[in-house]
């Protein structure tokens, strides 16, 4: 990839110009021919011509290679295109076709909108601040972008049902590839933190990049799920979703994770419009609530070590009418601060840090952020809940933190209907 062959270029191996044993450098020994005896009595072989134009050439190939990396007109190009945003009415509601057009339109859709979307994430890569743009893992990502870029552009025209079952396949291999691009994301801006003096340009870049990725996502998932035949689902969307439902999953595993942390978890009670089912997205929930439940019940243990096993409840809210619903989290772990109250809502601000000087907690968060699985930990890179209030606006919606400092936080996640009275939200 680009990252490896930037290295390569003009670098001087163990075979190329460079001291040579025996002596002096080449251009002092080349009137012994090859395989002539040296000065100390020593032997050496020197490269061939045919071997030196064969390094010319593979140089040649390498830069040729830098020089794309930079320069693709036909990224530039798409990037100048405007995406085509669908709202998720339009989704639930374009119904099935018994011959399975719905697919063969679907598939035809994303064929034509994935190489604009991520051209326009390119772009926005190369906007960077170089020396954070230089980032090897932040390259990386910019390389896996580039990569989904021509694999999709250079997918033939999808006319019949195989070779938009060959699309699914490129389409899942996409995901795949790239789904842990938000943790490289946050381990790259962390490695290069110290550079990133404007905090506008690093959210502005990772809100823009991280609700594109979720758009695509959810496109994606969506296009693969019309295959399944499931009564509940029309693609992603589930027909009638139970936030009671979604929110017991996520406390369950908020909870094992909490008691394998701490040897204890808080008890959540969830109230309100309890009975409550419309149209939605598990999609962004499934990301959203884990990492706000996992703040509660980190804060409500970390704030009550010395009596583990008698800890307050974390309470969940449902409050649902016909323009959006909204979900409170409210936990009595001490608050926040005042001085970084301000703070919570910046990418890799995390308020483990300041956990992290009580001495009863040092091991166990050295342990925690040093465990290489991402997905588990209480608390990490803090890219949970800057990422999850930029998906909730990207939905429509919004994320707020009231907090009191001394009792504690109450969170409002507030996400708007996608077949309510007001606007449906587009992705």
């Amino acid at each position: 990839m680009c990252s490896c062959v930037l290295t390569g270029v003009g670098v001087a191996g163990p075979d190329e110009d460079g001291p040579r044993p025996g002596g002096g450098p080449l251009h002092q020994q080349r009137s012994y021919g090859p395989g002539a005896q040296l000065p100390g009595g020593s032997y050496h072989r020197f490269r061939s011509t045919s071997s030196l134009q064969g390094f010319s050439e593979m140089a040649r190939e390498r830069s040729k290679t830098v020089t794309s990396f930079y320069n693709q007109s036909a990224i530039d190009v798409s990037a100048e295109k405007a995406s085509v945003r669908l709202t998720l009415a339009t989704l639930l509601y374009s119904g099935k076709s018994p011959d399975g057009h719905h697919i063969l339109s679907s598939a035809k859709y994303l064929h034509k909108e994935l190489p604009v979307r991520i051209a326009h994430r390119i772009k926005g890569f190369r906007s960077l601040p170089f020396i954070i743009g230089c980032n090897p893992t932040i390259l990386q990502v910019h390389e896996l972008y580039i990569r989904a870029y021509h694999m999709l552009s250079d997918f033939p025209p999808i006319k019949d049902q195989d070779e938009e079952a060959r699309f699914c396949k490129l389409v899942q291999q996409l995901l795949d590839d790239h789904k842990d691009v938000v943790t490289m994301l946050a381990q790259g801006f962390r490695e290069c933190r110290r550079h990133a003096q404007d905090e506008t340009i690093l959210r502005s870049f990772l809100d823009t990049t991280l609700c594109s990725r979720l758009g695509i996502r959810m496109l994606a998932t969506h296009h693969l799920a019309l295959h399944e035949d499931n009564p509940d689902f029309v693609g992603m969307i589930c027909r009638r979703l139970s936030p009671k439902k979604i929110i017991e999953k996520w406390v369950d595993f908020a909870r094992r994770l909490c008691e394998h942390q701490y040897g204890n978890s808080p008890r959540v009670r969830i109230n309100g419009h309890v009975a409550a089912r419309f149209p939605f997205i598990p999609l962004p929930l499934d990301y959203i609530l884990p990492e706000l439940l996992k703040n509660a019940m980190r804060a409500t243990m970390e704030s009550h070590l010395d009596t583990p096993y008698n800890v307050p409840d974390v309470i969940v809210t449902i409050a649902n009418n016909d323009i959006d619903f909204v979900i409170r989290i409210s936990d009595r772990g001490g608050g926040i601060p005042h001085n970084i109250i301000d703070k919570v809502m910046d990418y890799h601000y995390s308020t483990a840090e300041e956990s992290a000087q009580d001495p009863r907690m040092s091991n166990l968060f050295n342990n925690i952020t040093n465990s290489g699985n991402q997905s588990s930990p209480m608390h990490g890179f803090g890219f949970g809940l800057p990422t999850s209030r930029a998906y909730a606006e990207y939905l429509g919606g919004s994320l707020s933190v009231q907090s009191m400092q001394g009792i504690g936080t109450d969170v409002y996640l507030r996400l708007r209907h996608i077949d309510g009275k007001g606007e449906s939200f587009r992705v």
